[in-house]
């Protein structure tokens, strides 16, 4: 899940060099201590350039901190990210700070945003619509977190649903099947005129 979300954001900011998304990764927020460290399940950091790293050093990128922290929570989870990695957020300055449980086994609701504001965290009220899902803003991102039948989704702020990755990726396939099929049908109709003494590049 939280590969999935990561590689769908940073796709959908292919062309924003200046927007870094990762997860999974060794955030390093104060120089000279090593504990100074988290690990969120995705980020996103602007203004810093769109490179791989195998590690993040703060202090390395222009004091730059992510804006946007998801953690998937899990049994094993829970009790830090509800209870520690917030106040560790907030001292870093996220400025926004999402929980997702896709169990429905540990956060109740399952999906839980916080802002920082005055550099403490206050809830983002989520917003219940009239097709039954929950929708959630996230203005570090300019989208909408959005909760359908316990399914997290990426919308516009004009609610346009944007695709997930794995969409994306189907999608992908099926355009290229249709080519090779394409391409298949028309080697088999100019061989077939060249069996009949035909040129196909002298037809109209």
């Amino acid at each position: 899940m939280a590969v999935l979300t990561a590689t769908f954001l940073d796709a959908l900011t292919l062309d924003r060099p200046d927007v870094y998304v990762s997860g999974n990764l060794f955030v390093y927020y104060r120089q000279g201590v090593p504990d100074a460290v988290v690990a969120p399940d995705v980020f996103v950091v602007f203004g810093v350039p769109k490179i791989q790293r195998t590690t993040y050093k703060v202090w390395l990128e222009g004091g730059k901190v992510p804006s946007f922290v998801l953690e998937i929570t899990s049994k094993t989870t829970q009790e830090n990210d509800q209870r520690d990695k917030p106040g560790r957020y907030a001292r870093m300055g996220v400025l926004e700070y999402f929980q997702y449980d896709p169990t429905g086994d540990y956060l109740s609701p399952v999906l839980q945003g916080q802002r920082l504001v005055a550099g403490a965290y206050q809830p983002i009220v989520a917003t219940p619509l009239p097709d039954g899902s929950v929708s959630t803003n996230s203005q570090a991102l300019g989208l909408e977190l959005r909760l359908s039948q316990g399914a997290l989704r990426f919308y516009t702020q004009t609610g346009e649903r944007l695709p997930s990755f794995e969409e994306e990726r189907e999608r992908a396939i099926a355009a290229q099947e249709r080519a090779d099929r394409l391409a298949a049908e028309n080697a088999r109709l100019r061989e077939l005129l060249k069996q009949q003494g035909l040129n196909p590049e002298e037809l109209p």
